[in-house]
């Protein structure tokens, strides 16, 4: 009797050990797969959905009219990669003073100690991918692009990454995959330098002859394709992108990851970095002459189109309904940003940056208030939030949606927000602008004093430099034209005390700070 109670006692623990197991599995698989479409350098009024009218992108719009729609959401910076630096890591760029604009041969800005929201959902058993732009250095700084190339995404969290270093305007111009340079030939190598050009090789400033096309300001150097790039580059000829096909490889690449990983019962994380509408703006033949814009517009039809395709995946798949999608941008428009390609002369009527002031580069509204959408087909009902939220949110929000206890002091818990639930958001947040930076508290934002041009001059997008304090009420004055910094003097010294006690203490004297 006693051999049979023990033998029934060891069925029953097994039989609810695989209950248990099982149960942890089914939970796995109830967390949703999580998607980041992530654009670079699209406008507020880049977007139908946010009111442009002489450009359609359905696409996009499906989320924004099926999800919510956010009018009130920034990037963390108006330039790239500080903005995926917070992202990321859900830490304000402005704490780590080499997260700026990096140059192609630059280390990584994330430390491989530190937490990230990959790391994060590795915690929680997400299978973690990058797909696109990265943008926030390899290596120590001295890399060898012909050998392995580490650390780079796969050290800060992502298991799979197929990425270009930096920029597309900017060398080595290669895909890497996992750390490898795809298609690189071992006779070939490649060799990069961002003072030095080599001997014998062509540069845009040089040899205009051999351009399709034509520089304008900063983009001179070695010529890959017909285009000046960024920087001097030598070898790896088999291994060089096609600028056009661009769009298509980085999503060919996502659709496949996803086609695998919807199979398995973990759910994953991708990271969909999409290089449009940066320059240089190279759509496919497919996508010539679709907005009537010139390139930059071609470039956002074309990207819109990679969204629709995307979509279409997870449907065939049949995980939409069980994958979260953030949609945004990494900072506000810029035209001419490099490149004679006919974005100012063809612009026509089409406003990039909306009803706000301002663009990439700039402490004004444009430069961080961004299109962001969050779409979950089924549980995430259609609404138009104008909480006031940050990508740097995404961390703290995605952790609580998966009951982990990891944060950062300066990622806020806005699931309830991103999910539709509550139009509760922010108080406060702070946005940076190559150096510079700015408060946004409630309705008002506060703008330092900063020494330097009121426009930059290269771009034609204003700055908001000022050698005076400035204070605009965005709920009555989104446009900021009316400086309220006079007239309301003790406003003005409230928010003043508050961002410098935010900011630190480095920061007290911050009308002596100059454009860097």
């Amino acid at each position: 009797m006693k051999k049979f109670r023990n033998t029934i006692f060891i069925a029953l623990s097994f039989f609810a050990l695989a209950a248990c197991q099982k149960k942890e599995a089914s939970e796995d698989v109830s967390n949703p797969n999580i998607i980041i479409i992530y654009l670079d350098d699209l406008g507020y009024g880049d977007v139908s959905a946010y009111g442009a009218t002489e450009i359609s992108t359905p696409h996009m719009d499906r989320m924004a009219r099926d999800g919510v729609r956010f009018t009130n959401a920034y990037a963390t910076s108006a330039t790239c990669t500080p903005s995926r630096y917070a992202l990321l890591t859900g830490v304000y760029p402005w704490r780590n003073q080499d997260a700026k604009i990096l140059p192609g041969t630059a280390p990584l800005v994330i430390s491989t100690e530190q937490m990230t929201l990959p790391k994060m959902l590795k915690t929680k058993g997400y299978q973690t991918a990058i797909v696109g732009k990265w943008h926030l250095g390899l290596g120590d700084g001295n890399v060898n692009w012909n050998e392995h190339i580490s650390p780079g995404p796969n050290e800060v969290g992502f298991d799979y990454a197929y990425i270009m270093a930096a920029t597309q305007d900017r060398v080595p111009t290669v895909y890497i995959r996992d750390g490898h340079v795809e298609g690189l030939e071992a006779d070939d190598p490649i060799l990069v330098d961002y003072q030095n050009n080599f001997e014998g090789e062509p540069t845009g400033k040089e040899n205009p002859e051999l351009l399709k096309m034509m520089w304008h300001h900063g983009h001179n150097n070695s010529i890959i394709n017909g285009i000046p790039r960024i920087g001097f580059m030598k070898g790896g000829e088999k291994a060089k992108w096609v600028d056009e096909d661009m769009a298509d490889v980085f999503l060919i690449d996502a659709q496949n990851y996803i086609r695998q990983k919807s199979k398995s019962e973990k759910p994953f994380f991708l990271y969909y970095a999409l290089q449009q509408p940066h320059v240089p703006r190279t759509p496919h033949p497919r996508f010539v002459g679709t907005s009537g814009m010139g390139p930059r517009g071609d470039v956002i039809i074309e990207a819109d189109w990679c969204v629709g395709e995307l979509l279409k995946t997870l449907e065939e798949e049949g995980i939409l309904e069980n994958t979260l999608i953030i949609f945004s941008s990494d900072n506000g428009p810029v035209l001419n940003d490099g490149y004679y390609d006919d974005a100012v002369e063809k612009l026509g009527d089409h406003k990039p940056w909306g009803p706000l002031r301002g663009g990439k580069y700039s402490l004004f509204e444009a430069g961080t208030r961004v299109p962001f959408m969050t779409y979950w087909k089924g549980t995430v009902q259609p609404s138009v939030s104008d909480a006031l939220i940050s990508q740097i949110d995404l961390l703290s929000s995605f952790a609580s949606m998966l009951n982990s206890d990891i944060r950062t002091d300066d990622s806020m818990d806005m699931l309830e927000v991103l999910l539709g639930k509550s139009n509760v958001g922010r108080e406060e947040l702070i946005i940076e602008a190559t150096s510079r930076t700015a408060f946004r508290s409630g309705d008002f934002i506060m703008i330092p004093p900063y020494k330097g041009p009121a426009v930059n001059t290269m771009v034609n997008i204003e700055l908001g430099n000022d050698n005076n304090y400035q204070l605009y009420n965005l709920k009555d004055d989104i446009g900021q034209r009316n400086n309220l910094a006079d007239t309301e003097p003790e406003l003005l010294a409230e928010l003043i005390a508050r961002f410098e006690a935010l900011r630190g203490a480095e920061y007290g004297k911050i009308e002596q700070l100059e454009l860097k």
